[in-house]
């Protein structure tokens, strides 16, 4: 028998205007659609953030703090609750105060940025941290990096900034044989890893609703039932917190699952604890992971925001502008920069249009991914003409891109 971390990711982008034009560029820098923005914001926070808080809360009072879970919120998402819902952040509070909730540290931007620049990647970091400790009043030692992106190096980084644990997927192609439900320690050094267990997290996340799934329907008895004769450290259950209400519609019963499970896992005497409460176990191995993981699509690597020309080519041109916006000195500018940072731009790049397709279409504002490369390479060529730049390069990345 082992316990359950549970883990929610809550995040928001701050979505490019689809129409912005190369008529644009030198005139406007309105660069992000806010209606859209407030829209999207607004109807998740009716149908997932607000009810599924509200349950979260109750059964937190209900089991006198037996009950536990963890989330990580980007910045953005942050940002966005404080102009567009208020009252969301109002909850999220409420639930701080409880002492039953972790907040995890991430990249302010959920960005790449550890891919690109440390630089960036400690001050997004350094971002997001100020931002926890201000609305909540935390200080958290266990990092998730955007989109479990993991590998050894990271592990080594985020070791010298503090941290004590840091989240990864558990993909089989870097476990083998090995159980994701046991604490590691990663090879470069001596914090400790802890990995998702994809296969009962998918279960709620992606299979929940599906009729054709030899475990429909899935109860929280059945649920539980399933945990029960697991041995290990911790099963653990990242997910998004959007599952909730939204990914997963109320009428599919999720939200009576969510708050079924507790009842029917404190049953079969299987507990809740957050990622901090792990960071004193002793790890059952090491793990060696050189190439780069994430919780991406089938292949769990980096091609859902690498895996072709239109988003290399996007993120190395920002990247490479990155000191000229900070000479500047301009925080508009330097802000609209770290917004463009934000993974989702290069998501919604994406043409692996095969088993994943319907993934990277969800809660894209986009028709196709190049008219995402088109609007976001434009919203560039206006920075670069912020910055003193003639705007040239873009037609020669379009002659290469699309030739």
């Amino acid at each position: 028998m082992t316990n359950m971390c549970l883990y929610f990711q809550v995040h928001q982008p701050f979505r490019l205007k689809q129409n912005y034009s190369i008529f644009d560029i030198g005139k406007n820098n309105d660069y992000f659609d806010d209606e859209k923005n407030k829209q999207v914001m607004q109807k998740i926070a009716n149908k997932c953030y607000l009810p599924a808080n509200k349950i979260l809360l109750d059964l937190i009072k209900k089991y006198d703090g037996r009950f536990k879970v963890s989330f990580s919120i980007t910045g953005t998402a942050l940002e966005q609750f404080e102009l567009y819902a208020p009252e969301v952040l109002e909850s999220f509070k409420e639930l701080a105060y409880t002492g039953c909730v972790e907040f995890l540290s991430e990249t302010y931007n959920h960005s790449l940025a550890f891919l690109y620049d440390k630089e960036e990647f400690t001050k997004q970091v350094e971002l997001h941290q100020e931002k926890i400790r201000d609305l909540f009043k935390a200080r958290p030692i266990v990092f998730r990096n955007t989109e479990l992106i993991y590998n050894n190096e990271l592990a080594f980084y985020v070791e010298k900034m503090g941290y004590k644990a840091v989240l990864a997927e558990g993909a089989d192609h870097v476990l083998g044989w090995k159980s994701p439900n046991f604490v590691y320690k990663p090879k470069t050094a001596n914090i400790k890893l802890l990995l998702k267990n994809y296969r009962l997290s998918d279960d709620i996340a992606f299979r929940f609703s599906n009729k054709q799934w030899g475990g429909y329907p899935l109860t929280a008895r059945k649920y539980a039932n399933w945990i029960a004769p697991i041995t290990g450290d911790s099963v653990n259950l990242f997910i998004d917190y959007e599952t909730f209400g939204e990914h997963q519609w109320q009428d599919t019963g999720i939200f009576n699952f969510l708050k079924q499970l507790p009842y029917e896992c404190f049953k079969r005497n299987i507990g809740f604890h957050t990622p901090s409460d792990l960071v004193n176990i002793v790890p059952k191995d090491e793990l060696d992971i050189n190439n780069s993981i994430s919780w991406a699509d089938i292949e769990r690597d980096l091609s859902a925001w690498t895996g072709n020309k239109m988003q290399n080519a996007a993120l190395a041109e920002l990247y490479r502008i990155k000191n000229q916006v900070f000479a500047t000195n301009d925080k508009e500018l330097i802000k609209n920069w770290r917004k463009l940072t934000t993974s989702d731009h290069f998501y919604y790049m994406c043409t692996k249009w095969f088993n994943d397709g319907d993934v990277h279409k969800y809660f894209n504002p986009y028709e196709t991914p190049y008219d995402c490369f088109i609007a976001f390479m434009n919203v560039l060529e206006d920075i670069k003409l912020k910055i003193g730049e003639r705007p040239t390069i873009f037609s020669s990345l379009k002659r290469r891109i699309f030739a």
